[in-house]
């Protein structure tokens, strides 16, 4: 065979080798030793990429020391030479970080060598025990957070690598606090300067060693605060190096015990509960000073006596009843019965019985807790009369009543409110408030009832409209309180409903009558102002052309025509703005916008002040919406030139979403919007009516030195939309 033909043959084999190291069903790489020492990646198992998360392209043809990651990466390169130089196949655990997350792994790799004896390859296997190690680490934390103690583990500098559950409640530190934190931060400040060097000394001869059993060690809380401890030392050695691991117990108890005693007994004679100790026979062998307030009896007139002097004859038998529940290990708690006096008074007393054990839990006893709850039974009688009478007030009252639930749910009705919308309460019971309650009004109401929920507890005459179950519409107006638990949580409202159908159709009537009375004040208006601009007005000019032809004759009364003629035209000016006053004529000669115009201009001339007027409004007006806004500017600036205290007016009038807008404002003195709606004046009451008949919208916005905005909001009807459009 040729040296070709041979080299040929091996690049076969090498070719056919790593086939088999890419496809074998396990974690295999296959390394070649290059002629300066360092290693490179010939072929790897299909496994080996799954594992690291790594693409073949990012292994093969590479050098090992830029594939495996550190710290292991010099540990990985010592373990090949090894192998090198022992020409024996080499193991160890390696703890590698790959793009799939931290891998553990035993390998094992064997060195190849040629014919002359030469090192060429490496071939190796790894068998994956990451979920093994994870497991282990797992069941090591799981006892470390089982213990009972605070476990604290910290490493050879004395940082702390590993805390428990415990640790976090005794300590106050979350975990994420002390992790990498030194272990001093756990101990009082006194003891930092000597600490370290017991550290020290533990380290270099670590064993297992119990402590605090004769010294006094303390602890050291987040707050601040310090506690009694003892504390166990356990090393463990760990390819990481030396660890120690504290288990920590708060004695705080034991240290307290003798006081605890103390107080405990302290506690049971300054306690406003009778507490009463017996033996198995039911003997008294303790009675605490509120026993002798409640029944009478001294301390010296009941020990020794059976328990029975306090039980009315005709409940012994239940008394053995109790003690056999008793003998049985059962708990009685929170027990109402009857006991007598020394006054042979009974009242009612509320018991709490559990057995006293000696030191090998073997009962030896009872102990009572006996509360007198008559008053309490008293008031729960008064508290049932008090709920009886709530009863009959809401089953017979004139007005609608209901109870419903936090959910809007109907709990209870009573028959006038069931009259008023047709139901029976049966049929209430399985609707909700909203399901009678009209669709454009439940929003608004449900708001309301979200705010009492919220903390208002209160609907204050709220005006709804409900469905009848005819199907008409009934106006109702309701009150309600919200009733809340001790913790204070809804339990659910009480509400009172009044139908106000008719008070809403007699008001109804009143604003017909109030349209109809605005009106005829409308057209009365009108022929007044005619009658001066028709007649008066002319008869003054007429007037004043008469003094100016008797001016131009040279006669002694000259002076007196040139007065006169000076008087006459300021009347006709009086009189012509008087007509605008009653009806501007230039609303139906100039149209609603050229009008408002002019006569903000001739206002402001007369009133000596300045009116900011702008508009956008490039159509038509109509007749009836116009005269409502120049009522309404009217009312608004005569309003503001006598109470605003300024010289400046803004009027705005626009056209917005189908809607004409008329703002009014000024930046004076204000005003309190309430206290003027209940005054005398019908001044703001008429801007309301008036704005109401074109079924349009007013707000005022005023306070005291905080200026006035008034804002209108008519909507454009649908015919005079169509005028201006054609």
């Amino acid at each position: 065979m040729t040296c070709d033909n041979f080299s040929v043959l091996l690049h076969a084999c090498e070719q056919e080798l790593s086939a088999i190291y890419e496809n074998v069903p396990a974690i295999v790489f296959y390394i070649a030793i290059e002629a300066d020492g360092e290693f490179r990646f010939a072929s790897v198992s299909r496994d080996f990429l799954t594992a690291t998360g790594l693409s073949r392209e990012q292994v093969v043809g590479h050098l090992v020391r830029d594939v495996i990651p550190p710290p292991s990466r010099d540990v990985v390169l010592n373990h090949y030479r090894e192998a090198i130089r022992s020409g024996q196949p080499v193991r160890w655990e390696e703890k590698s970080v790959y793009p799939t997350g931290q891998r553990c792994g035993e390998v094992a790799v064997t060195p190849l060598y040629d014919a002359s004896g030469l090192a060429t390859h490496l071939i190796g296997i790894v068998h994956d025990i990451t979920e093994r190690k994870r497991l282990e680490e797992r069941r090591a934390e799981d006892l470390l957070e089982a213990a009972p103690d605070a476990m604290v583990v910290m490493d050879q500098t004395g940082r702390i690598v590993l805390v428990n559950a415990q640790t976090e409640t005794l300590f106050g530190y979350l975990r994420e606090e002390i992790l990498g934190q030194p272990v001093e931060v756990l101990i009082p400040r006194r003891f930092h300067e000597r600490h370290p060097a017991h550290r020290t000394t533990f380290f270099s001869e670590p064993r297992v060693r119990p402590m605090g059993a004769k010294l006094d060690l303390f602890g050291l809380r987040k707050d601040g605060s310090e506690f009694p401890v003892e504390i166990s030392l356990s090393p463990t050695k760990t390819q990481e190096g030396l660890f120690i691991t504290s288990a920590i117990r708060d004695i705080t108890e034991r240290k307290l015990l003798g006081e605890t005693r103390l107080l405990l007994a302290t506690i049971v004679e300054s306690s406003d509960d009778a507490i009463i100790s017996k033996n198995l026979d039911g003997v008294i062998t303790s009675w605490n000073a509120a026993a002798e307030s409640i029944f009478g009896y001294t301390e010296e007139e009941m020990v020794g006596q059976p328990i029975t002097v306090l039980i009315p004859p005709e409940l012994w038998d239940e008394e053995g009843r109790v003690l056999a529940r008793l003998r049985a290990g059962e708990l009685v708690e929170h027990y109402e019965t009857t006991r007598v006096t020394k006054t042979a008074n009974k009242i009612n007393v509320a018991l709490t019985i559990s057995p006293i054990r000696d030191s090998t839990g073997k009962v030896v006893g009872f102990s009572t807790i006996s509360r007198d709850i008559t008053s309490q039974k008293r008031a729960e009688d008064t508290l049932r009369e008090s709920e009886e009478k709530f009863r009959t007030v809401f089953r017979d009252a004139g007005v609608g009543m209901v109870i419903v639930s936090p959910e809007g749910r109907f709990l209870a009705a009573n028959g006038t409110f069931c009259e008023c919308l047709g139901y029976t309460e049966e049929e209430l019971l399985g609707k909700s408030v909203e399901s009678i309650t009209l669709a454009d009004d439940w929003p608004a109401f449900s708001k309301r009832l979200s705010e009492a929920l919220a903390g208002g507890d209160r609907l204050q005459r709220v005006e709804k409209r409900c469905v009848h179950k005819s199907g008409r519409i009934v106006y109702t107006e309701s009150t309600a309180s919200l009733i809340r638990s001790l913790d204070g949580k809804p339990r659910y409202f009480v509400g009172g409903i009044l139908d106000v159908t008719n008070r809403r159709e007699a008001e109804a009537a009143l604003s017909n009558i109030n349209r109809r009375l605005i009106e005829a004040q409308e057209q009365e208006r009108m022929r007044i102002g005619r009658e001066l601009h028709d007649d008066v007005t002319q008869r003054l000019a007429l007037l004043a052309v008469e003094l100016a032809q008797l001016q131009e004759n040279p006669t002694e009364i000259q002076s007196r025509v040139g007065r006169l003629r000076q008087e006459t035209s300021e009347l006709l000016n009086d009189v012509e703005a008087l007509s605008h006053e009653l009806h501007s004529s230039k609303l139906q000669y100039l149209g609603v916008v050229a009008g408002i115009r002019s006569w903000c201009k001739e206002f402001g001339e007369r009133q000596n002040m300045e009116i900011d007027f702008r508009t956008d409004v490039a159509g038509a007006v109509a007749s009836e919406i116009g005269i409502c806004l120049f009522r309404v500017l009217q009312e608004a600036l005569h309003n503001a030139v006598k109470h605003s205290g300024v010289k400046r007016f803004e009027v705005r009038l626009t056209e917005r979403s189908n809607q004409v807008h008329l703002l009014v404002s000024d930046s004076g003195k204000g005003f309190d919007v309430d206290s003027a709606m209940q005054g005398k004046g019908l001044g703001l009451i008429s801007m309301r009516e008036r704005v109401r008949m074109v079924h349009g919208t007013i707000a005022i916005e005023s306070n005291p030195m905080g200026g006035t905005t008034i804002e209108v909001r008519v909507p454009i009807e649908s015919q005079h939309a169509s005028q201006r459009a054609s």
